[in-house]
């Protein structure tokens, strides 16, 4: 009677459709999240930054990345399909490249969920049903480990990535049931997260500190959002509350791969008030916890969790929104880290590693943290990344990856041949892919990140021209039309086309530099407190036709470091609204070095908008000083006066840099003032 019972409720599970078209982070039915995601699709860049930025993801970066994926180049697919049995053929590329296509699975549903394009869909689905025919009877599912000589059984060692292939499985395969209300990679999932809850719920100490790049946890809260059940988040539960409890000594399911802060098992989450180790793995792994703390409430986790996002974002964040300040190194508490944190306030700017996924997962850290929290600082952090440290892991075209990104670069100061993910300029291809899909699928999806829903109302997070058409809450339609030039311009318009007719709230984001900033509606004040950094509250019956406008000053600004940070001390770095700029050597007088370019701190700006430069961008010219006298080779040498020489020099936006050649670079300048 048991068996079919059980029989029974997979037929009915399979028979059915779940709702279509919820949020990227579906926490609609979330009790403890303050701002809600909008449904993925409900908003849609129209002209503008962004709308260029999602043109260039729809007709280049995707279709690009995915001719490489499922060519013999990326060889993604050619893995599903050996695995499957449909070719013959060995395994190549690392062991996370099985959640590196799911990524750009991902990025593909977000874009069908823009354009309706039914070659994406018919596309998916032919990809789904090989990667069905791949995974096991029980579930399982890792091309590493099915197509190994060495038959490597799964779970036996965490340096395959098992977690991290898995998390991304779930996550694909939710965002593509939300999109196109379809089961087939729905279904898929299920079955692997099934297997996944048999042999990790267990408490058995074999497996206690197996899993270590954390995704899992985000993509089975997505699960258990989209299919109800508990299980699910039962089980991303319990993999946070195993870390940091059973020591760091090396076991079997350890070799391969450092142990300790570098994988955040050294000290449990909620007593955690340092971000440590690899900084990917950290911000995934706070994801998740942020996740699951949006649906338990456990103000122990979410305490946690604010402490580990002040320590990153006022501690060991970048300008341009960056995280993970050095390629190899240690922790505070002496324990090997690579790709990740390290000390407070310790800002290498050459050699600084900011991989790109850590830069995103920043921005997914905090998107996460302003739905609990309800503020809008957090935005400030998401909108820094976005348009700075994100964006300048891709070339202009769109085809073409940067996997670290530092602020300063100078010829002949590193050798590229010894590293293994910095190059002198963007390349191609990545052998380690982890960096492009997780940047194409964020751009696929930023529009989702626009906006959000309060209790009574709507939050408006990032600006650029778009139009809303989603419910509020109580499941009253609204439809908004934003009208802005922005980052380039601080005006922002936006009207309101459809609303109820009780009163509710309007939110917008004053962002954290923008001090001085009006609001008004329908040509009046609007009478509410601006406070940069927060949300200003508009709360009113509206009506269609109603206009806000807001108005943010875009002053040029020197922004300086904290004394703590050795490495900018004495220097500046030049922010207009949220971009940040650089000197790149393309700019400069024949001859003249990086290292020779000192800022004048009286001179005036010249900012002109130039649409057919770099794609379109504000740039920045201001008169510099040239050092000219001659240095020399020499650890130190005795220096006089240094001769400068004036010379009006162009800035330009960081994420652009590198478009234009082999150039030097740099964020941070030395300033003299009068």
């Amino acid at each position: 009677m048991k068996k079919t019972a059980i029989a029974f409720g997979a037929i009915l599970l399979t028979s059915i459709s779940f709702a279509q078209n919820k949020g990227i982070v579906d926490n609609t039915n979330s009790p403890n999240v303050k701002l809600k995601s909008i449904n993925i699709g409900d908003c849609h860049w129209t002209y503008g930054f962004w709308a260029d930025k999602f043109k260039i993801c729809e007709e280049k970066m995707l279709p690009y990345m995915g001719e490489v994926l499922m060519g013999d180049v990326g060889h993604g697919l050619n893995n599903f399909k050996y695995t499957a049995g449909l070719e013959k053929g060995k395994h190549k590329g690392f062991a996370w490249h099985d959640g590196d296509f799911y990524k750009w699975m991902e990025a593909s549903s977000y874009v069908y969920a823009q354009n309706k394009d039914p070659k994406i869909l018919k596309q998916l689905d032919d990809i789904i049903a090989i990667i069905a025919k791949a995974q096991l009877p029980n579930g399982y599912l890792q091309t590493t480990i099915q197509l190994s000589d060495n038959k490597i059984d799964p779970f036996e060692n965490r340096k395959y990535h098992e977690m991290y292939n898995s998390g991304h499985l779930y996550t694909s395969a939710c965002i593509h049931n939300r999109v196109t209300g379809k089961r087939n990679f729905l279904d898929i999932a299920i079955k692997h997260a099934d297997n996944l809850y048999s042999v990790f719920f267990q408490d058995t100490k074999q497996y206690a500190r197996f899993g270590f790049n954390q995704t899992q946890i985000m993509g089975l809260v997505e699960l258990y959002r989209t299919t109800k059940d508990k299980k699910y988040l039962e089980l991303a539960e319990k993999f946070i509350n195993r870390r940091g409890h059973n020591g760091i000594e090396e076991n079997s399911t350890t070799k391969g791969y450092p142990v300790g802060d570098m994988v955040q098992e050294f000290t449990p989450l909620r007593e955690s008030n340092e971000a440590v180790g690899h900084a990917v793995l950290a911000l995934y792994y706070y994801a998740g916890a942020a996740d699951v703390a949006a649906e338990t409430g456990e103000k122990s986790l979410v305490d946690a969790l604010d402490r580990l996002w002040e320590n990153v974002t006022e501690k060991k964040m970048y300008v341009t929104g960056a995280v993970g300040q050095t390629h190899y190194g240690a922790s505070t508490n002496r324990q090997m880290i690579e790709e990740g944190f390290i000390d407070e306030y310790m800002m290498p700017n050459m050699t600084a590693y900011n991989e790109t996924c850590a830069n995103i997962c920043n921005s997914m850290f905090s998107y996460r943290m302003m739905g609990l929290n309800g503020k809008s600082k957090y935005a400030d952090v998401i909108e820094n990344v976005l348009f700075n440290s994100a964006l300048s892991g891709i070339n202009l075209e769109g085809d073409k990856y940067y996997y670290s990104n530092p602020l300063r670069k100078i010829h002949g100061s590193r050798d590229y041949s010894k590293m293994n993910t910095e190059y002198p300029t963007r390349q191609s291809y990545l052998e380690c892919f982890c960096c492009p899909p997780n940047l194409v699928r964020t751009i696929a999806q930023v529009s989702g990140w626009a906006y959000s829903l309060s209790n009574n109302g709507v939050s408006v997070n990032l600006y650029g021209g778009n139009i809303l058409d989603t419910k509020l809450v109580d499941g009253s339609k609204l439809k908004l039309e934003q009208v802005s030039n922005y980052p380039w311009d601080g005006n922002v318009k936006v009207t309101i086309n459809e609303c109820k007719k009780e009163a509710f709230d309007m939110m917008f984001r004053i962002p954290n530099w923008a001090k001085g900033s009006t609001l008004m509606v329908n040509g009046a004040d609007a009478g509410v407190t601006i406070v940069a950094g927060e949300f200003a509250v508009v709360n009113r019956k509206w009506k269609k036709g109603d206009i806000v406008t807001l108005e943010m000053p875009m002053e040029v600004k020197y922004m300086e470091g904290n004394g703590r940070i050795e490495e900018v001390r004495n220097q500046v770095a030049v922010k207009r609204g949220p971009v940040v700029y650089c000197a790149e050597s393309s700019d400069l007088p024949k001859g003249a070095s990086i290292l020779d370019v000192y800022l004048s701190g009286d001179s005036k700006f010249d900012v002109k908008y130039r649409p057919d430069f770099l794609g379109g961008v504000t740039a920045i010219s201001t008169d510099m000083m040239i050092r000219k006298d001659k240095k020399t080779d020499a650890m130190y040498q005795a220096v006089a006066k240094p001769v400068l020489e004036s010379a009006k020099v162009q800035l330009v936006p960081y994420y652009a840099w590198s478009n234009r050649g082999d150039s030097e670079m740099t964020v941070f300048l030395p300033i003299i003032w009068k």
